[in-house]
């Protein structure tokens, strides 16, 4: 593939950023509940809490929709995050649940696209746990007996009877969810919460999370807001203050790209007729979607570890976007002379178990992690639950799921530098052996 004249961003490439961002904190506030981050789970709790009558402010350190809520690749999961025959070998008791709260959480997001008509390019049309080889196939067909003995709703077939492209053996489709530009979705749910009694403030970085006489203070460089309760909805970003739990998640940088527009007969010739996204089953992802400008979203791939706050923002480097393009020749050798246009990069949380988390510490303050990849179903449908929760004064049933009763996590020991090299290693190893560039070139056998 040509990369020699990539647009590298810290944002994202499926929207400009707004026009509109909102003025800092310059005052001291009081209010019934304040929102800490403005990503689709800060903006969905924010919401939820005005829609219920609440006096709710949001604090957001750049512009609602900044982080990983517009960057990621627009798959609207309904299923767990993570290995799933391992999270079924240390989980068993909690997948059905598991699977449950993640098909809610896709519905629950297709509803916000319904209720408030945001045009955001949604396909109803699935996701793909797609092969590249026979191993990954036996992998493949593993978790979808998993994901059906709990009560998920998938399908298993060859590339042809899942309408993926030629070059993959077959795969698992999540029959829930689909694929939308996640920029417009941001920028849509950001328009509604504009529009509702929240007071948003942008621009505005929350410097300290402390205990006053009752109320959670939150510190900025220009004014305070002093709550009764406390939602964190940081992601990546929650482990900036010392209220913070220790090692509840672990930031992890990643990389998405995008090809030229393609034409329209070169990608038919792709037999990817379902326009399911796909996500391979390396041990590091891979993934792939269509878009409705006839381009090819790809990324991840290869991870990288945050290791101090702040988060650096972190433009992609030539050397990693290579590295994904090489992944996408492999996949798509007949358009190997592609040039990728653009490509963005930044900060997820993954948790040590690789499943959502919530919980609450001092009795006032609240966090949520439901990211692991499929932050874009999971996130905004756990913050309104937690908005729920504060409001009801219980928990609904697939909250409960998530939910830690003391918030202690384990240190995420394979998530370190060496480990995630290593792995990436084992995958790149994989490929040479699989037999899968040969397999992408002329297509899986009949039967396959």
């Amino acid at each position: 593939m040509k990369t020699d004249n990539v647009d590298c961003s810290t944002f994202s490439g499926w929207v400009d950023p707004p026009a509109d961002v909102l003025p800092a904190l310059a005052e001291d506030l009081t209010c019934d509940a304040a929102v800490v981050g403005g990503g689709l789970g800060g903006m969905a709790t924010a919401l939820r809490l005005a829609e219920r009558g609440q006096d709710v402010v949001l604090l957001e350190a750049e512009f609602c929709g900044y982080g990983s809520s517009s960057r990621n690749a627009g798959q609207l999961a309904s299923a767990p995050g993570g290995d799933l025959q391992l999270l079924n070998l240390m989980y068993r008791k909690k997948m059905p649940g598991m699977v449950r709260l993640a098909e809610n959480a896709a519905h629950f997001v297709e509803g916000l696209i319904d209720t408030h008509r945001i045009d955001c390019d949604y396909e109803a049309v699935g996701n793909c746990f797609a092969a590249v080889s026979r191993g990954q196939m036996g992998r493949v067909r593993r978790v979808a007996r998993i994901l059906r003995r709990v009560g998920g709703h998938v399908e298993v077939g060859t590339s042809a009877e899942l309408g993926i492209p030629r070059g993959f053996v077959g795969g698992m489709r999540e029959v829930i969810g689909g694929m939308m530009n996640p920029g417009k979705f941001s920028r849509g749910i950001r328009t509604v919460l504009l529009a509702s009694s929240a007071r948003v403030f942008e621009r505005t970085k929350v410097t300290d999370v402390t205990r006053e006489d009752g109320r959670v203070v939150l510190s900025t460089p220009r004014g305070s807001v002093r709550a009764n309760k406390v939602v964190l909805a940081t992601n990546a970003f929650a482990g900036e203050w010392d209220i913070t739990p220790r090692n509840l998640s672990v930031p992890i940088w990643i990389i998405e790209a995008e090809t030229e527009p393609i034409a329209e007969e070169r990608l038919a010739a792709l037999g990817w007729t379902s326009r399911s996204g796909v996500v391979t089953q390396h041990n590091i992802m891979e993934n792939y979607r269509l878009t409705s400008r006839n381009t090819i979203v790809f990324g991840v791939r290869r991870l990288e570890r945050g290791t101090k706050f702040p988060l650096p923002a972190k433009a992609p480097d030539p050397g990693t976007v290579d590295d994904l393009a090489k992944g996408f020749a492999r996949r798509f050798p007949s358009l190997a002379d592609v040039e990728v246009k653009r490509a963005w990069g930044g900060w997820i949380a993954i948790t040590s178990s690789f499943l959502p988390l919530a919980g609450q510490v001092g009795g006032n303050t609240f966090y949520s992690i439901a990211c692991n990849g499929h932050g874009l179903a999971q996130a905004p449908y756990v913050g309104s639950l937690i908005a729920d929760m504060i409001i009801d004064g219980h928990r609904h049933d697939d909250l409960e799921h998530v939910w830690t009763r003391k918030s202690a996590f384990p240190r995420a020991v394979m998530l370190g530098r060496l480990g995630l090299r290593m792995i990436w290693t084992v995958d790149r190893w994989n490929d040479l052996v699989n037999g899968s560039r040969r397999r992408a070139r002329r297509g899986p056998p009949a039967g396959s």
